[in-house]
């Protein structure tokens, strides 16, 4: 089974003073870039790896570069360097607060609009979902997850986005204990929902063992070349 770490982004900024936490420096985030082009790294979509299996294996050396939220800094800040170093991401949005402020979190940082989420070349960025409300996923009742999907796919028909079917749990959250858990896949699994994303800091096998239980790589601003280098390989080890 081939690796496949999932690195986990959120929020950039340009000033590196403030480059800690989940907001990390578009020069710290030009060198992870430029050492995963320099490396040989693939980046892929979710959307590519249905063409992928075990007697077709993943390239040798293959990420998934994600970013959560849609921040307007991820279109002006991200966007240009993934196409300088000609990688791929995905983007998940939290519908509810297109084109508003981040209300879940500061309230002060604003999220790209339907015309921002569209400008952006599909071959390079792929958007998933991040919820509705940006909810916890393991304190919400089966009836409020299943409507938060419903309002989701509202979203997405009326705006004519191209939205995959790849959600990121916000906060990483889920149902771990039964009977919730297998609720919650099982509506996954009735909104056709083809991957689901945890946190987890490890890196993947692939294929998965479970696609409702893709981990990704927590990245942190303040994170060195060196520390970026370890996660990637290892994943978060506790020396960190």
């Amino acid at each position: 089974m081939a690796k496949l770490p999932i690195l986990m982004y959120h929020d950039v900024c340009k000033d590196i003073s403030h480059s800690k936490g989940l907001t990390i420096a578009a020069d710290v985030l030009e060198s992870h870039f430029s050492y995963l082009s320099k490396s040989g790294y693939t980046s892929l979509h979710f959307e590519q790896l249905q063409d992928f299996n075990v007697d077709n294996p993943l390239p040798g050396k293959s990420v998934i570069i994600t970013f959560d939220d849609v921040y307007v800094s991820q279109l002006e800040l991200a966007y240009p360097l993934l196409k300088k170093y000609g990688l791929k991401a995905t983007f998940f949005i939290p519908f509810e607060y297109v084109g508003g402020r981040d209300a879940w979190s500061t309230n002060s940082k604003m999220i790209m609009d339907e015309v921002q989420l569209a400008s952006m070349d599909r071959s390079v960025v792929e958007l998933g979902l991040h919820s509705f409300h940006h909810g916890n996923y393991a304190t919400m009742g089966i009836e409020e997850v299943d409507m938060d999907f419903e309002k989701c796919k509202d979203f997405v028909k009326k705006t004519g986005l191209p939205v995959n079917n790849i959600l990121a749990y916000p906060y990483g959250k889920f149902p771990k204990e039964e009977p919730a858990k297998g609720k919650f896949f099982k509506c996954l699994h009735e909104h056709k929902m083809a991957y689901g994303l945890r946190i987890g800091n490890r890196v993947n096998r692939f294929p998965f063992k479970n696609n409702y239980e893709v981990q990704r790589i927590d990245i942190k601003g303040e994170d060195t070349l060196l520390k970026f280098k370890l996660k990637l390989r290892l994943g978060k080890l506790k020396l960190f």
